[in-house]
């Protein structure tokens, strides 16, 4: 697919109220995607209602006009311990606290207590149920190394590096495996780089690398972001973006998801990432304002300006699942109505 300003999503869909509760994000932080909030169901009728709300989220893409889709994530309560609590190693019975994100939160995080490894599939059903409801090219995604390593307690490898080397070979197990299933997009989400670029350099980009030893036809990408949009929480993510792209032109990712509207920065950035496809963030999902078809076209060829067309593909900054499903749905649809009108104008 090399049709310029292809149209896909991060990762993140809002959930049905009928799926769980809805709790709104507070100054402190709390209840980000899902975590304190409860499922509506148990059981077998929860694992039903799930399959529900994927096949709804997938209808919105769709419906919206999507070209390549995610499950939205309906599953997960956390887009990382849904995959970290699947991992031999890490112990969620008993948490502690721990300074994430460069001190800047202080969270209650699982234990790493023994050696990292996967034992057992963790999304190849999540994957298949997913290309058996639609036709369109599929992204899954997985939390990235390095922003493992930071929302967990290592009580055992004692060396950050060490620890994201053995993550990665765990994730790199279960991406050869999607690979071979048929995902389009393999996608590894990691937030942290922003606050860490030095870590990126020393040993950021050496794990994600190792991530995707193996995959030879799905597309591999890596989200950096600054996070979801949170009240009275800066982003200093303008520092930051320069030297983790620099970095990431040397990796073997083949694209990038990069958040540009809610930080306002200038696309003139991408010229440090030739080589890359660029999810390009041109959606604020910390706003409820509904951006216009022209305001997307506009940013999109500032954005082309910089990098090819065809290497842009016009994507929200970060996950959809700050918002109301009302909202996504419409910034979906003048998304993909704005990377219409920017073809046309090319």
């Amino acid at each position: 697919m090399s049709q310029p300003f292809l149209t896909t999503v991060v990762g993140s869909m809002p959930k049905p109220a009928w799926l769980m509760e809805q709790v709104p994000l507070n100054e402190a932080g709390k209840q980000v995607h899902g975590k304190g909030a409860d499922w509506g169901f148990s059981g077998d009728l929860l694992t039903d209602a799930m399959d529900d709300a994927t096949r709804v989220t997938l209808h919105d893409q769709e419906n919206a006009g999507i070209d390549i889709v995610s499950d939205g994530e309906q599953r997960r309560t956390s887009y990382l311990t849904y995959i970290t609590q699947r991992l031999d190693g890490f112990d969620y019975e008993t948490l502690t606290k721990k300074w994430t994100r460069n001190r800047r939160r202080l969270a209650e995080v699982g234990r790493c207590v023994g050696p990292v490894r996967r034992s057992k599939p963790m999304l190849s059903d999540d994957l298949k149920f997913m290309l058996a409801e639609t036709d369109r090219p599929v992204k899954i995604t997985l939390p990235g190394p390095m922003t493992v390593v930071d929302s967990t307690a290592d009580e055992h490898y004692g060396d950050e590096a060490t620890m994201a080397m053995a993550v990665a070979e765990a994730l790199n197990e279960e991406a050869r495996e999607l690979d071979a299933l048929g995902a389009a997009v393999i996608q590894f989400d990691e937030p942290v780089f922003s606050r860490y670029p030095d870590k990126v350099k020393d040993w950021g980009i050496a794990a994600l690398d190792r991530c995707l030893d193996g995959v030879e036809t799905s597309q591999t990408a890596a989200h950096i972001c600054y996070s979801y949009p949170m009240p009275g929480v800066p982003r200093p993510i303008v520092d930051s973006y320069p030297v983790i792209l620099e970095a990431l032109e040397g990796s073997k990712i083949n694209q990038l998801a990069l958040e540009f509207e809610a930080s306002h920065l200038n696309p003139e950035l991408l010229k440090l990432c030739p080589s890359k496809t660029v999810m390009f963030g041109c959606i604020d999902n910390g706003t409820d304002e509904i951006e216009s078809p022209e305001y997307v076209a506009t940013k999109l060829l500032a954005a082309a300006k910089h990098l090819p067309a065809d290497q842009i593909q016009a994507a929200p900054d970060c996950g959809l699942v700050p918002l109301g499903l009302p909202v996504a749905r419409a910034k979906l649809k003048t998304m993909v109505a704005g990377a219409k009108l920017a073809r046309e104008w090319l």
